[in-house]
């Protein structure tokens, strides 16, 4: 009997896209199909609209053309931008909802939505799946770190039925960072508990703590953030003049006005 299909989402900001963001869909796939209990058949992105608020995002624009760039020659996880086009920020269980309620049009073609729907409402499905004749359910689960598993706990951020609809309905593929412990953090909740069985936990053994706000951090001193972020990226960010990128003209620049100042 084959393994159920799925694919693996991931939410976030993406602010900017980093290699880590990238490696935990490969780390994902590579575990579940060694274990043999999930076909992987594609992966979204879905960053995050602009009116979530977070100090230095960059632009919705910005962001979705240097994950388009990131993935460029990624063959099997895609970009989704419907977050971004909605009126407002969308909680991760609309979105899962939204995505899910789309491929299900699509496997079973309901109304000719291949035909008729907006292609910006599609382009993250596979071709694979859009051209699938035999109409198998594909189920998307929430692709995250560890790190958005605790964030279950800090007060305010998250709303217990939504928790619960996530896990319940969806299931959750986590890859754990250093020095945390999904177990454990599972353990303790009452809501993660009762969903044990729809909850993955993927070892990520080769640790690599890259993170957007280091990257902000060292990009704003100038300093080099290659092998961090994929190239295109990079020159992106400094073509467009995102997050206070120091270039050497400008360091120059500034040094030489320290200089000025010390010397008088």
């Amino acid at each position: 009997m084959s393994p159920p299909q799925i694919i693996l989402m991931s939410c976030g900001c993406y602010n900017p896209p980093t290699n880590m963001h990238l490696r935990m869909f490969e780390v994902a796939k590579d575990h579940l199909h060694r274990m043999g209990t999930h076909a992987v058949v594609g992966g979204i992105i879905s960053p995050a609209h602009d009116g979530y608020g977070k100090r230095d995002l960059a632009s919705a624009s910005h962001r979705c053309a240097m994950l388009k760039l990131a993935l460029k020659n990624n063959d099997w996880v895609r970009v989704s931008t419907w977050e971004t086009r909605q009126n407002c920020w969308m909680r991760t269980k609309l979105s899962l909802q939204y995505h899910q309620s789309v491929l299900n049009s699509v496997v079973s073609d309901t109304n000719g939505i291949k035909h008729y729907a907006e292609q910006e409402d599609l382009e993250w499905i596979p071709e694979n799946v859009k051209n699938n004749a035999n109409n198998a359910p594909i189920q998307i689960k929430l692709l995250c770190g560890a790190d958005l598993l605790e964030s279950f706990e800090v007060p305010g951020l998250w709303i217990d039925e939504e928790i619960d609809a996530i896990v319940s309905q969806h299931g959750l593929i986590v890859v754990t960072r250093e020095g945390s412990n999904p177990h454990r953090f599972i353990y303790e909740s009452d809501i993660l508990s009762k969903h044990v069985r729809n909850i993955t936990i993927v070892t990520e053994w080769i640790p690599n703590e890259i993170s957007s706000s280091k990257i902000r951090k060292a990009l704003r001193r100038g300093e080099s953030v290659k092998y961090l972020v994929q190239d295109p990226v990079i020159d992106y960010i400094y073509t467009q003049g995102i997050y206070d990128v120091k270039t050497e003209s400008t360091m120059e620049r500034q040094n030489l006005h320290a200089y000025c100042k010390t010397d008088s």
